[in-house]
């Protein structure tokens, strides 16, 4: 084949550019995106577990928030130094300020108590389990301010709490398709309404892979490094087949089949046969689907009867586990096909 027709011959098997950059963009379509409220309240349901977190007191200030997701240990606060003092964050008593309190006078202590809670704390948390002074008590009950106490070491309990507020913080999503975990692989399925996201999920589910949410699936990004993908909390491990209605996926599958989060690595969206307008072929260009500024790899699927779109999901999802362990089928086909090329060239 002489050099002009094998580039000529490169360029049809190379799907065109301008497709790869109209699917890009396309998460403006379908996710509303939410900004992160938390209060002490929610930070207090969510993580009292994990924290071991008990409340001391009245149920008071449950209602302020959390403005900053870190900790912040308010040492030169008690020693009445207030200058850059981290008032939007969590503040914890650890043993240096245990100790420090201990070392003064019961009206001292209590002066530093009121100069303390005068500011807008959200609430203060008492580690190692020291005993809590009922000055602090009612003087945090006056400015309704809530204390808790945790048998944690400091450092640890800093550490964990830390790690909770990030993830309490961290930019949500909502977007409407429905996520499976395939071999490990996180995949969002996308596409209009009745186009048929929910039975395909229920046929991977038959395959014996796993449900993470149906129809709303919530994204959060991690540090701008990977989105985790759960089911809001009323949804959770159900589903809603047409014809049939609400079904609970762990009581008809079993408790394998639900899965409470999962990353996301693979979005899927299923169109219209007729709606497609270039069928992809070779896949050499990989196209991405944009969710909270991240890029994640996307497939478009054709729908049409008789097509077995789960199948389909599933091969498709097992090439994307492939990608990341690099190896790419169309790009070594592509290289295959240029070498068999060469010596026709030449």
């Amino acid at each position: 084949m002489p050099i002009g027709n094998r580039a000529a011959f490169a360029l049809e098997v190379r799907p065109s550019m301008s497709k790869a950059a109209a699917t890009t963009n396309r998460a403006s379509r379908n996710e509303r995106r939410t900004v992160p409220v938390v209060t002490v309240e929610s930070f207090y349901n969510s993580h009292a577990e994990k924290l071991q977190m008990k409340l001391e007191g009245p149920r008071v200030g449950f209602h302020r928030k959390i403005r900053e997701p870190t900790i912040n240990r308010p040492g030169l606060a008690l020693a009445g130094f207030y200058t850059y003092f981290a008032e939007k964050r969590v503040q914890v008593f650890g043993a240096a300020e245990h100790s420090y309190l201990k070392s003064l006078n019961s009206k001292v202590r209590a002066e530093r108590f009121r100069e303390l809670c005068a500011r807008k704390i959200p609430c203060v948390v008492v580690s190692r389990g020291f005993h809590v002074d009922p000055a602090l008590l009612e003087v945090a009950a006056d400015e309704k301010i809530a204390i808790f106490r945790s048998p944690m070491i400091t450092m640890k309990f800093i550490n964990a709490a830390t790690i909770a507020l990030e993830f309490d913080f961290s930019p949500t999503i909502t977007e409407f398709g429905s996520m499976v975990d395939i071999l490990g692989v996180g995949v969002l399925i996308r596409g209009a309404s009745g186009i048929g996201k929910s039975e395909t999920a229920l046929g991977l589910i038959e395959r014996g892979y796993s449900l993470v949410a149906d129809d709303v699936t919530r994204m959060t990004s991690l540090e701008g490094r990977e989105l985790m993908a759960t089911a809001p909390d009323l949804t959770r491990n159900h589903m809603e087949v047409r014809g049939i209605g609400i079904i609970n996926v762990a009581s008809v599958f079993g408790i394998g089949s639900i899965r409470i989060e999962k990353r996301l690595d693979l979005v899927v969206t299923l169109e219209e046969w007729d709606n497609v307008q270039e069928i992809e072929r070779v896949g050499i260009e990989r196209q991405t689907y944009e969710i909270l500024g991240l890029k994640v790899p996307h497939v478009i699927i054709p729908v049409r009867p008789g097509r077995d779109i789960a199948r389909l999901i599933e091969v498709a999802a097992m090439d994307q586990k492939l990608k990341g362990l690099g190896q790419n089928s169309a790009l070594d086909f592509n290289a295959k096909l240029l070498n068999l090329m060469e010596p026709r060239s030449t």
